[in-house]
């Protein structure tokens, strides 16, 4: 795995660190954009980059609420004050930071023609030039490469329902334990597993975190509570920071996952929603749907089962969670730039306290100095 220092300038030195040592940056460049925008904040405030996923807009999401989200996701971003990076792949480059052009190719893209691209897809989609809708696990790869530290989703993956026996099990969980990326979601998606996805998370490694819920409750996507507890809970932006500095300063190299409840006002009846996903399954299984086509599948029958009421909740908690991980962003640039200012780019003029002095030496050479009003032919002065 490549993992770019927190400072870009080492990309003009044509190679960085990574786990096995000097990575030749020329050859990654010739694969990998970096949107300037995005260039620009890792070079001055790495920590205020967000990196964003693709495959709601490739396979969440139809047209073309897709597109609509992912704008609306960037700009609420950049509102709180931190830079979006929406990571995919477009015509075999990998994509750090989507122009909005690039957004309507993959928003539009078929998606028979377009992968879903999870780490072991990557190379693949990169030779044969394909696009590609980078998932958690493969945006955590991207994001990790470049040295982007907090990614925002909507759901992760995890162990599937009957995952004991067909091990079924999300990619997701894997890369979250070997990347030291903060993944800012509503919890597990509550078609899932959530009990044994959360203990194959600590086999993991990956520190499970509630957000603003005291009683460490974890959410489950659609609803706010699971029934099951995260490891701590974080209250606010600041704990957030100092929680991701704290992992970056012990040299650790696996990721956090910050469960964030959906707003009770777009949460949506439990049985409703248990009701719609024992369906979806049940169909799943009679059309032989699995691998990574579940996830679609089934998420789209619980839309059309709900009148769309699913996917309403589904956007609102996808930016909802943009929100909080660019409100941490911003605070662990805070922190680790010794109270800077964390968003780069501005385009206001600089303000200037304080004032210049100059001393001024003046040099007589002649042999007699007297006070008077006269003039000395003879003199030198010097700045």
């Amino acid at each position: 795995m490549f993992r770019v220092p927190s400072k870009l300038s080492t990309l003009a030195a044509g190679s960085c660190l990574s786990k096995r040592g000097l990575v030749d940056l020329a050859k990654l460049s010739s694969l990998v954009d970096i949107k300037p925008e995005v260039r620009d904040a890792l070079t001055k405030a790495p920590q205020s980059v967000v990196a964003l996923e693709s495959t709601i807009i490739t396979h969440g999401m139809p047209y073309p609420q897709n597109l609509e989200t992912a704008l609306e996701v960037e700009q609420i971003v950049r509102q709180k004050g931190a830079i979006p990076a929406t990571i995919g792949v477009v015509n075999g480059r990998v994509k750090v930071g989507v122009t909005s052009d690039e957004l309507k190719v993959l928003a539009r893209v078929d998606k028979e023609s377009t992968l879903k691209t999870s780490r072991r897809d990557l190379a693949y989609v990169v030779s044969r030039k394909l696009n590609g809708g980078t998932t958690v696990a493969g945006t955590l790869v991207v994001a990790s490469m470049v040295g982007i530290r907090i990614f925002a989703t909507g759901g992760v993956g995890g162990v599937h329902r009957g995952g004991e026996h067909s091990l079924d099990i999300s990619a997701d969980l894997i890369e979250l334990g070997r990347s030291p990326v903060a993944v800012v979601s509503s919890g597990v998606k509550s078609i899932l597993d959530i009990p044994r996805t959360l203990e194959y998370l600590e086999t993991q490694g990956v520190c499970v975190a509630s957000y603003q819920c005291p009683d460490m409750e974890f959410p489950a996507f659609y609803f706010p509570t699971s029934g099951c507890k995260a490891n701590c809970n974080l209250n606010n932006p600041v704990e957030a920071a100092e929680l991701l500095s704290a992992n970056n300063s012990l040299g650790l190299q696996s990721g956090f996952l910050i469960g964030v409840p959906l707003p009770e006002e777009h949460a949506i009846d439990r049985k409703l929603i248990e009701d719609a996903t024992e369906q979806a399954l049940s169909d799943a299984g009679q059309n032989a749907v699995g691998g990574k086509e579940m996830t679609p599948f089934v998420l789209a029958a619980i839309s059309l089962h709900t009148k769309g009421r699913s996917l309403e909740s589904n956007i609102a908690l996808v930016k909802n969670n943009a929100s909080v991980a660019a409100e941490i962003a911003v605070e662990l640039a805070r922190l680790e730039n010794g109270g800077g200012a964390a968003k780069s780019g501005s385009q206001r003029a600089p303000v200037v306290i304080g004032g210049s002095i100059v001393d001024t030496c003046i040099t007589v050479k002649d042999d007699e100095w007297k006070v008077s009003t006269s003039s000395y032919d003879d003199a030198s002065i010097c700045w």
